[in-house]
């Protein structure tokens, strides 16, 4: 099981309206070049809400399906893998209130299943989902800032690699 994770802070903005926007994920290929694309069966507040992705990894695309969960009381929104090429993905958006500003805290899990090319394709994907998240929200929010020592430095602007 490999872990990945990114924060962000989000400056100037309420928590509810930062969770309200990252939760739109049919936006998500305008932001992200590594999406191919967004499909939303289901959007909050349907209580089974659904999406399928498509994003650019290696030379082909990486596909799954997943049951999100938005907990906008508790300000976050999970998923889960229902279907697709990971043997197992599930993950947390969690938002906070801090000050002015909103921290954005995404962390996923995930495993192809396949142990012999877990150190070929592992660091290939935890690249391209922490690039995603990283690009979606400083897409969203232009004014925010990655705090993640290998996208940028803390304390200076995002400035997101865009290889594949």
């Amino acid at each position: 099981m490999r872990q990945v994770s990114l924060e962000a802070l989000v400056r100037a903005e309420r928590a509810t309206d930062v969770l309200q926007s990252v939760g739109r994920w049919e936006r998500f290929p305008e932001l992200a070049p590594h999406v191919e694309s967004t499909t939303v069966h289901a959007a909050h507040p349907d209580p089974d809400c659904s999406s399928s992705w498509e994003l650019h990894f290696r030379s082909g695309l990486l596909r799954w399906t997943e049951r999100d969960e938005f907990h906008v009381d508790a300000l976050e929104i999970r998923f889960e893998q229902t279907d697709g090429d990971f043997d197992s993905f599930q993950g947390t958006w969690r938002f906070a209130q801090r000050g002015a500003d909103v921290s954005v805290c995404f962390t996923a899990e995930f495993d192809f299943g396949i142990p012999s090319l877990e150190g070929i394709l592992d660091p290939i994907a935890e690249r391209v989902i922490r690039e995603t998240v990283a690009w979606a929200v400083t897409g969203m929010f232009p004014d925010s800032e990655v705090l993640d020592e290998e996208l940028s430095k803390p304390g200076e602007s995002a400035s997101v690699p865009t290889t594949v």
